[in-house]
């Protein structure tokens, strides 16, 4: 939300500076994002007056001024066509910054065609204020050389913008946040009294609401003999400031109001209207063109407006195209209407339609601002526009007022540990807009309509304590426990820390990410379930449980990569969600790697690939506490890993540890990533956790480990054999002895038979107490053998 300061100035008597206004902002509870003044980048600039002017010696389009300025009389050489004596224009000196067209002057003289130019004077495109750029600035009114432009063209109004929570819709109004201010004692409240305007004729457009659930009260009324037009300068001026461009006075007031007041209207052309308006739901197979210029169809659940041609608009998120005003409108209807928060969510979320009535109706409009909204809305078309205005016409009833909320006084005391006179508290809650029923030590406290969400005493002493300050809260810390404090963990917490090092170590950067993904992301990644679908999500991309962390890992990779960051490495440790519900998660950590070869002179460095993704998942494995080289190597469960280039780890043959590999390029393409992927995921919870043992004293050893063995082995295999299947045959030949098996070589080619290959195992024997003898070492080289025969290897000679 943004507002300037002379803006809350309308509703709120302060002195106050900006500075101070920010402060009691941030005490009050509103987040302050950020402020920006114009008038910082236009200190440069300053009025100056042209004395005198002539043609360029060497130049027909440019002139040579005798200008008046800050600095004393300056000649300065300017081609704009507008140039006359006396006229008040523009001044940067040299080496001033023009921020329209982003360049800086020379901090020296320039020479333009032989004669030198002591500075500039700019029109009010160079200087970012307006898109005129025929001439230079003509400055009028009263002006005088030297002063500052900022002063000149009224610019020097800061604007604030601020975080505002789901809670608070009177935020999303300048009248709101002056009232929240002026409680804090900055200043006195003393909103503009918005006066009813008598209409001159019965209102011709009959309203009606046919469901009172999601339209409890429509009103407006007709001003007949508009002449549209530019909305006047200050509030063009305002709307500018925060964003907003400015179109013609019928819908600049709309967004005005809105702004103000926290009071969406919308406006509609008479003569494009056929018949009465009704708020209704909508029906099977109705559409309508909304003035974004897209084609919506309604549902069952929508409320929409509605005429005699069928649905005009969506009511709070958006109106048609086919009645809106334009600069030929001379009979406008202006709506004033209170729409159900949750329908209005759900019907923005369904269209994907956002729009700045959508996001104040679905947070709360006030209850009772629908008549005040329509008479300031009245009152200011026709100081603007002329016309005649009708009676109002309303059908429907405001929703009902909330219940009272039952506040104890000695909660505040109770709950913050701050005392507080009665008379102080009584005041705060006043200032607020509430009414109070005092009962001796519990009061009735009636809820201003704006605040819907004052349910309990607990809110009221919320509401005290953040006006009174947060910094009045006691300053007590928790006692010591004895002994000091410990970090306690869970096993499972521990092995998620413990993981979150290992890959940090490796050189992964963590990503915390959203739980959610869209309902297509988690279909490709083996999810999407109906009982997986969020039914109020967060955004209306993020409606599904994700089933597998690297969707949002591919997604931030990409996005890093599309800003030229190379050698990405990503992971995260946290839940995914499987079976049947959210509550059947498992605890995962998944990582993705986009490989790219990087260039350096000693050589180019080989990508990330899959056996690297290997090698990272068994030490992550290893450090969780298990032995990674004693599970299966197997193939892919996951349709989302590219076959043939990818695997599993396994502790038997169902229970899936880790999967690993290259992305199959199918999943790629359904996040948008046409770049090659390589990742893995790894089940923290599929690994048992260890038992409980007594700890047994080890004897020291009294020499050193003698010197291992290592002796080499080629196999000839079927090639539908898997390496890792010879790598357990080997190590279990002697699991006492043998204490390493690694492939180091795979042939196929001349010497090896068609349809198979030869895989060279290297075995490292460790001998225990004693040196093994040649005939020792024999033996267990013959059980190595033995135990491949068994999976059809053969010796090769």
């Amino acid at each position: 939300m943004k507002f300037t300061v002379s803006w809350l100035q309308d509703h709120l008597h302060t002195k106050a500076s900006t500075d101070e206004i920010l402060a009691a902002m941030t005490r009050a509870g509103l987040e302050v994002e950020s402020v920006e003044n114009p008038a910082e980048a236009l200190s440069t600039f300053t009025v100056a007056q042209i004395k005198s002017f002539e043609k360029h010696p060497d130049a027909d389009k440019l002139n040579v001024c005798s200008v008046d300025t800050v600095d004393g009389e300056k000649q300065i050489v300017c081609g704009a066509p507008n140039v006359r004596q006396g006229m008040f224009a523009v001044y940067a000196p040299l080496g001033a910054y023009i921020p329209g067209v982003d360049f800086s002057l020379d901090k020296k003289p320039r020479k333009i065609r032989g004669v030198e130019s002591y500075g500039m004077m700019c029109s009010a495109k160079e200087l970012g204020v307006g898109e005129a750029n025929e001439g230079i600035m003509d400055l009028q009114g009263k002006v005088k050389v030297g002063m500052p432009l900022a002063e000149a063209l009224e610019l020097d109004d800061p604007v604030i913008d601020f975080e505002v929570t789901p809670n608070r819709p009177d935020w999303l109004g300048v009248l709101g946040i002056a009232r929240d201010l002026a409680a804090t004692g900055l200043g006195k409240f003393a909103p503009m009294q918005v006066k009813p305007v008598n209409g001159t004729h019965p209102c011709p457009v009959t309203v009606t609401t046919e469901t009172p659930d999601a339209c409890p009260v429509f009103a407006g009324r007709v001003i007949k003999g508009v002449k549209n037009g530019p909305s006047p300068d200050w509030m063009q001026a305002r709307l500018k400031a925060v964003g907003i461009s400015p179109k013609n006075m019928l819908v600049d007031v709309t967004n005005y109001i809105s702004l103000d007041r926290c009071r969406p209207l919308h406006v509609y052309d008479v003569a494009k209207l056929q018949g009465g308006l009704t708020a209704r739901l909508g029906r099977e197979g109705e559409t309508f063109l909304a003035l974004d210029g897209k084609e919506y169809t309604a549902t069952e659940d929508m409320c929409v407006i509605a005429d005699d041609s069928g649905v005009v608009g969506f009511g709070g998120v958006m109106g048609g195209a086919s009645t809106g005003v334009s600069d030929e409108t001379v009979d406008v209807f202006i709506e004033s209407a209170w729409f159900d928060p949750l329908r209005t969510a759900r019907t923005g979320r369904a269209t994907g339609i956002i729009s700045d009535a959508r996001y104040r109706f679905e947070r709360g409009v006030d209850t009772q601002s629908c008549l005040e909204g329509l008479e300031l809305a009245t009152m200011l078309i026709l100081e603007t526009c002329g016309g005649e205005a009708s009676d109002v016409t309303i059908a429907g009833a405001n929703p009902k007022p909330q219940k009272p909320v039952q506040f104890y006084l000695n909660d505040v005391k109770r709950l913050t540990g701050v005392e507080l006179k009665t008379a102080e508290i009584r005041q705060i809650i006043k200032d607020l807009g509430g009414d109070i029923e005092d009962a001796g030590e519990a009061w009735y406290v009636a809820p201003p309509s704006w605040r819907r969400d004052l349910e309990q005493s607990a809110d009221m002493v919320e509401e005290i304590i953040r006006i009174k300050g947060y910094d009045a809260l006691p300053l007590t810390s928790m006692p010591q426990p004895e002994g000091g404090v410990r970090q306690v963990l869970t096993e499972p917490q521990r092995r998620m820390r413990t993981g979150r090092r290992v890959m940090a170590a490796r050189g992964f950067f963590e990503a915390v990410t959203w739980s959610f993904v869209s309902k297509a992301e988690a279909t490709a990644f083996g999810g999407g379930a109906k009982e997986m679908v969020v039914d109020n999500p967060v955004a209306s991309e993020l409606d599904c449980m994700r089933p597998s962390i690297l969707p949002n890992l591919i997604k931030a990779a990409q996005k890093n990569a599309d800003f030229s960051q190379r050698d990405i490495r990503l992971f995260e440790a946290g839940p995914v969600y499987l079976g049947d519900g959210p509550k059947d998660q498992r605890r995962y950590i998944s990582a993705i790697a986009r490989p790219e070869t990087v260039r350096n002179w000693v050589g180019k460095a080989e990508p990330y690939d899959i056996y690297a993704a290997k090698a990272d998942v068994m030490a992550l494995i290893d450090a969780l506490g298990h032995d990674a080289s004693k599970l299966m190597v197997m193939e892919p469960v996951s349709d989302h890993w590219h076959p043939g280039r990818s695997a599993t780890l396994r502790l038997g043959p169902k229970n899936v540890v880790a999967e690993f590999g290259e992305l199959h390029p199918r999943a790629l393409k359904a996040l948008g990533v046409d770049s090659n992927m390589v990742g893995f995921e790894v089940n923290v919870d599929a690994l048992p956790l260890p038992k409980k043992v007594g700890v047994k004293t080890k004897p020291v050893l009294e020499k050193q480990a003698l010197t291992p063995i290592r002796r080499d082995f080629a196999f000839v295999v079927k090639d539908e054999v898997a390496a890792g299947d010879l790598v357990k045959g080997a190590q279990g030949a002697d699991k006492k002895m043998i204490t390493g098996v690694n492939v180091f070589d795979v042939y196929v080619g001349k010497g090896v038979e068609e349809g198979h290959k030869s895989i060279a195992l290297e075995v490292t024997i460790q001998p225990g107490e004693k040196t093994l003898k040649d005939a020792e070492i024999d033996a267990i080289a013959k059980k190595i053998i033995a135990n491949i025969e068994k999976l059809g290897g053969t010796l090769r000679g």
